[in-house]
């Protein structure tokens, strides 16, 4: 169907990252734990392989290992990291610990690389790159030339050319590495011999065929969230069937300011599809009635969403296809640990045992977050809704500390609309990657009108992070925060005090439940 390059995960914290750099320069490519067969392997035939980083050490026997006949089956490896000592700890080279001879590294190094090796061909003879390492190898193996040394690290790179083996000790794939990107891209074009023919014109045209294969005459029902990944795979799907699909959505009441109508304002407007809203915020609140534990909460409404929408679905539409927005992160089963399991997401849904449906369809399967997006401009979109910020599943429940009532979610709502429209004014929102307010559920004394007042306070929360593993807290200027808390506290009835969340992660979280 397509050239695949396949990223051999031993744990890596950049596997996907790792994964998205080879797409982006148009080869496609799939993560795979270390445990994957070299059956399974030859059975997709790639066109290359990426070992990735660890935080093992080789030599230490219950750390990740890989049967060297990986190095024979004449497929190009290319050794990041850990990956790369496992190649010479595999082949007959030496790696040592650095702790003893204090030469471990991290961060930007000056690194030195060979121009005959054709990964660094066109490339300065010099450069930073990203060292995270204890160990280093000492002594390559048989077949192998040093192609890239720093100061304290005697093997930064090495190459068998003539196998077609390629190891780096640093990270080409984070941006701090200086000509990383091409380094990945020599390593795909000028070993592995790709073509790069994964575009995002040919996934859709591909995948509108597939799914009309697919469904023939039958109907497809899709939950649509409005968030990103659901709502790209119902423009996806309705570009491909049309009427056939029916999307549902629930609107508990728990999203942010207008935002139910917006979302059905949007897919009725722009897209050939059934379209069904179920507005049920007076079910949740009372299912919600006196619980404080954020536990409970989120527990309480994701079995009241499941039971809404599958109630509704099993009454009228429990044939033909189900389809979900599952993306390639949902799907990816990790490296990490000798118990390595797909991540339970709530893409993935749980069909009741009772509603059987043909099949399912995924369209989304195969892409991360940033090729979603791709295809949900190209499908006509709208630019707010593919690159909206992350939401929580159970909404704004998590952003209401303490009992949740329809009156607090309004004082939220209200608040946190303030806050997106002053973000949006002044061109600060594409700045950070998350923002939003949250009701504490403390109430502070203050002074408005010359007169006492004892009323709700307003925490902002907003943070800047590319993984969303780790994240700093924005630096949002004064004078825009100001303006952000002299309207909430004008505009939104009982509240009279604004506060600004400066934790980062850890030790915070980016959410406050």
């Amino acid at each position: 169907m397509k050239e695949t390059v396949i990223v051999l995960d031993f744990g890596g914290q950049y596997n996907q990252l790792i994964a998205r750099r080879v797409r982006e320069c148009g080869v496609y490519c799939e993560i795979l734990p270390y445990k994957v067969s070299l059956e399974r392997i030859k059975e997709i035939d790639p066109k290359g392989i990426i070992f990735t980083g660890g935080p093992n050490s080789v030599y230490d026997e219950s750390s990740p290992h890989y049967t060297p006949d990986i190095f024979s089956i004449g497929v190009p490896i290319l050794g990041i990291c850990y990956g790369c000592q496992l190649m010479a700890y595999s082949l007959g080279g030496t790696v040592v610990s650095a702790a003893d001879n204090s030469v471990s590294e991290y961060g930007k190094t000056e690194t030195g690389y060979s121009d005959d090796c054709v990964i660094f061909s066109g490339l300065p003879k010099s450069g930073i790159s990203w060292m995270s390492h204890r160990d280093y190898i000492s002594k390559v193996p048989d077949g192998f030339k040093v192609t890239a040394t720093t100061a304290h690290c005697p093997v930064a790179a090495m190459a068998d050319a003539e196998k077609k083996l390629y190891g780096v000790q640093f990270h080409p794939e984070v941006n701090h590495t200086e000509h990383g990107k091409e380094m990945l891209k020599s390593f795909l074009y000028d070993v592995c011999g790709c073509a790069g023919n994964w575009k995002m014109d040919s996934f859709i045209e591909d995948a509108v065929e597939q799914i009309k294969a697919q469904v023939r005459d039958r109907g497809v029902v899709l939950g649509l969230s409005g968030g990103v990944d659901s709502s790209v795979a119902a423009a996806l799907l309705s570009k491909a069937i049309g009427k056939q699909l029916t999307c549902v959505f629930v609107d508990q009441g728990l999203m942010r300011k207008n935002e139910g109508d917006y979302v059905e304002e949007t897919f009725t407007r722009l897209f050939d599809m059934n379209f069904i809203r179920i507005n049920c915020q007076d079910e949740f609140l009372s299912k919600l009635k006196g619980v404080t534990d954020p536990e409970e909460k989120r527990g309480i409404i994701g079995e009241e969403f499941y039971n809404v929408f599958w109630n509704r679905i099993r009454d009228e539409y429990g044939s033909g296809f189900f389809a979900q927005g599952t993306i390639y992160p949902d799907r990816i089963e990790s490296g990490k640990g000798d118990a390595a399991k797909i991540k339970t997401h709530h893409n993935q849904v749980e069909i009741p045992k009772d509603i059987k449906f043909e099949g399912i369809i995924e369209p989304l399967k195969d892409l991360f977050k940033d090729e979603v997006r791709a295809v949900g401009e190209k499908l006509g979109l709208p630019r707010e809704l593919v690159w909206r910020q992350p939401f929580p599943g159970p909404g704004l429940g998590v952003r209401v500390i303490g009992e949740i009532t329809a009156e607090r979610v309004k004082t939220l709502q209200e608040a946190d609309a303030i806050l997106r429209d002053e973000m949006d004014k002044c061109g600060y929102a594409e700045k950070m990657s998350q923002f939003f307010a949250v009701l504490p559920g403390v109430r502070t004394v203050g002074v408005m009108g010359d007169a006492r007042t004892y009323d709700e306070l307003i925490a902002i929360r907003a943070v800047t992070t590319d993984d969303f593993m780790t994240a700093d807290w924005a630096k949002i200027p004064y004078d825009i925060l100001g303006k952000v808390s002299n309207r909430i506290i004008n505009e939104v009835e009982h509240v009279n005090r604004v506060v600004y969340d400066i934790t980062s992660k850890p030790p915070g979280t980016v959410e406050w439940e």
